[in-house]
């Protein structure tokens, strides 16, 4: 198996990193991976994206009625 080196970097200005490898003699060839931290997608979204989503969900809506006897008949279970 290969030796491999977990190393953990700030990026520079201009966008660049430097890293020490404690190992290599100078002129040695390394290949690098670079994985980039996953960027969490905004949870902000305007008030008509709101309103389109709530639309465009399948009807849920219960009257106040449809509610007082699924609690009535879920009392009536208990005894």
């Amino acid at each position: 198996m290969q030796p491999a080196l977990h190393i953990t970097t700030k990026v520079l200005s201009g966008n660049k990193i430097e890293i020490e490898i404690p190992d290599a003699k100078e002129g040695d060839n390394v290949d690098v991976f670079v994985i980039l931290p996953e960027k969490l997608e905004s949870k902000r979204r305007s008030v008509v994206e709101l309103i389109e989503k709530i639309r465009n969900q399948p009807s849920s809506f219960r009257t106040t009625e449809d509610i007082d006897k699924q609690l009535q008949q879920e009392r009536e279970s208990w005894d």
